[in-house]
């Protein structure tokens, strides 16, 4: 009974891979020909994009703040307070800026694009569009991954830089360290393969964070609870294969002798 049970759980799992892959090959497919939704997509970078910029921006800010508090804990032991510009600034901008802001967006976002694709889906929008010659693909999928994966980049920066405003003020009126001991210390420590990593993950987490809300909206089923379902799943799922994905990056980008 039970090796039954597993078996039919992997099944489901090796099917939801299958269908999730298809749904990813199919949209950069058809994203290379017309008809291109384009007022579609400004609209989703509206919505995920500014739309996040203020959760993003707060949680970068404390981010770099509590960093800072717990790195002069640290720091303090060795008597080298005056490196703290460059523990913030490489500590945000390898892995706290991307994943974070990855994470907030799939928390906000991922979900929301499962609910509402699944709302259509439930309420047989979807089908009436595919019956009036309307690829879902085109019109639905497509628009908010190019939105995701353009604004993410751009949401992490801004992550970035008010995480080291947040170490910088943490930094100023706690340790006391100066203006220029800060920013000069931050600086010097980022090189373009710093800025490029940590620029290269949101382009990966941005496709990930609107597939996956897109794969699970399609595939709702069981009606307003199935929408629940499709939601949660969303952004569990989303949440994850951030993280699991960044260890693989990272991996790879060592192994390539990328830093």
């Amino acid at each position: 009974m039970i090796s039954i049970m597993i078996t039919g759980a992997l099944k489901r799992w090796v099917q939801a891979v299958q269908e999730y892959t298809f749904l990813l090959v199919d949209s950069v497919r058809l994203s290379l020909t017309p008809p291109r939704y384009l007022l579609d997509t400004l609209i989703q970078m509206d919505v995920i994009g500014f739309g996040s910029l203020p959760i993003v921006l707060l949680i970068g800010f404390f981010t770099g703040g509590v960093l800072a508090l717990q790195s002069y804990r640290t720091l303090s032991t060795f008597g080298e307070v005056g490196v703290m510009g460059k523990v913030v600034a490489l500590s945000l901008v390898l892995e706290l800026g991307p994943v974070l802001t990855a994470l907030m967006v799939a928390g906000r976002n991922s979900s929301g694009i499962a609910s509402e694709i699944g709302s259509m889906v439930v309420s047989e929008q979807v089908d009436a569009m595919r019956a009036l010659g309307t690829d879902p693909l085109r019109k639905l999928v497509i628009p908010r991954i190019f939105a995701t994966t353009l604004t993410l980049p751009l949401l992490t920066l801004m992550a970035d830089f008010c995480g080291l405003l947040g170490g910088y003020f943490v930094s100023y009126f706690t340790v006391r360290l100066t203006t220029v001991e800060y920013w000069t210390a931050a600086y010097q420590a980022l090189t373009y393969h710093d800025v490029t990593q940590g620029l290269i993950k949101p382009v990966f987490f941005g496709i990930l964070v609107s597939s996956v809300g897109c794969y699970q909206g399609l595939h709702t089923t069981g009606g307003t609870e199935g929408v629940g379902r499709a939601t949660t799943q969303a952004m569990v799922t989303a949440s994850v294969l951030i993280v699991v994905v960044d260890f693989f990056i990272t991996k790879f980008l060592i192994g390539i002798g990328f830093f």
